[in-house]
């Protein structure tokens, strides 16, 4: 990988992440093969971080649009940093390996460069991504995280992952990870929903303290996808502050969202399945947001979560009661 013009990051494991990542969780309303389609237009234009997960049913179309990228001469295997999800319904010891080889069987990859625990809370195994029991709740159950934290670094001593990391956890559920006896690795990231109506500062601080890299998930508002989003949440990109910034520096706002994110020493996931944007969400490292427009977007501030992951939130591991 070439580390130059800073648009890498480096991890607690000495490993380089690219600050700029392309989502590829879409909605069922999305064709499997617009996903490959976009991940390849993502892969042309410059994005060599590519974030999906088991869950996101899509790892298939992704790593053919990998393989084929690579088959072609554009990138090398080591170009790409590939991140893939521990989904809820792996959360046994000596399922977590067979999740990951999952991921690589469907990917036709020998290793991703981050497999990371896609939310803190288990689900009942078994097939179904969200197992119901009569009444139509998801059946959750009570684990030790540190011991599925310890079942992913064996995978990283396999060789099937370069680093290990979390998702969705708040700064209790780090701290149990950081704090565990034993401990051979420690978490490279925590990837959360973060945005300039979620801008989590606390969490983001206390991740730096700990040479966490915090990681931004749906830093565009999301695509408001109902079974995960409520159809009635605000429209982050028609945010007239947003709106008064793009247009003083001739941009997009969805490219003020992220190079604010940037700005802030933020790795930054950018969504999209078209073409132009994909284009634009990329062109974020040639412009500068001035520290009033940094504190302007600080100021959007809201606290508001377009997701929520209702269907846990009775369980006492749910990240989101505390303050961060």
């Amino acid at each position: 990988m070439d580390h130059k013009r800073s648009r890498f990051v480096k991890l607690n494991d000495g490993h380089f992440m690219p600050v700029l990542g392309f989502g590829t969780v879409a909605s069922e309303s999305v064709p499997k093969s617009k996903v490959t389609e976009a991940t390849k237009v993502a892969i042309d234009v410059g994005f060599r971080h590519i974030d999906s997960a088991y869950v996101y049913e899509n790892e298939e179309e992704v790593g053919k649009a990998i393989r084929e990228k690579i088959a072609d001469g554009t990138v090398k295997r080591e170009d790409i940093f590939y991140t893939t999800k521990l989904w809820s319904t792996f959360f046994r010891p000596e399922l977590v390996r067979q999740a990951l080889e999952r991921s690589l069987k469907k990917l036709q990859l020998d290793y991703v460069d981050l497999f990371i625990i896609h939310w803190p809370i288990a689900v009942k195994p078994g097939e179904e991504l969200f197992p119901k029991d009569a009444s139509g709740k998801v059946i959750l159950e009570t684990v030790d995280l540190r011991d599925i934290w310890e079942a992913l670094e064996k995978c990283k001593d396999a060789g099937l992952t370069k680093s290990i990391g979390v998702s969705n956890f708040n700064r209790k559920l780090l701290e149990m990870i950081l704090n565990k006896p034993g401990l051979k690795y420690k978490p490279v990231c925590n990837q959360v929903e973060c945005h300039p109506y979620l801008t989590q500062n606390k969490l983001l601080e206390f991740c730096k303290s700990k040479d966490i890299v915090f990681v931004a998930y749906s830093a565009l508002g999301t695509q408001r996808d109902p079974k995960w989003v409520d159809k009635d949440s605000p429209v982050l990109l028609e945010d007239p502050t947003l709106n008064a910034i793009a247009k003083k520096h001739n941009r997009s706002p969805g490219q003020v969202a992220l190079r604010y994110q940037v700005q802030r020493g933020v790795v930054v996931l950018a969504k999209s399945f078209n073409e132009k944007r994909i284009k634009e969400n990329f062109q974020v490292f040639d412009f500068e947001l001035t520290s009033e427009d940094m504190k302007a977007i600080d100021g959007l501030n809201k606290n508001y979560r377009y997701v929520r992951f209702a269907f846990s939130a009775d369980h006492p591991c749910y990240p989101f009661s505390e303050e961060y």
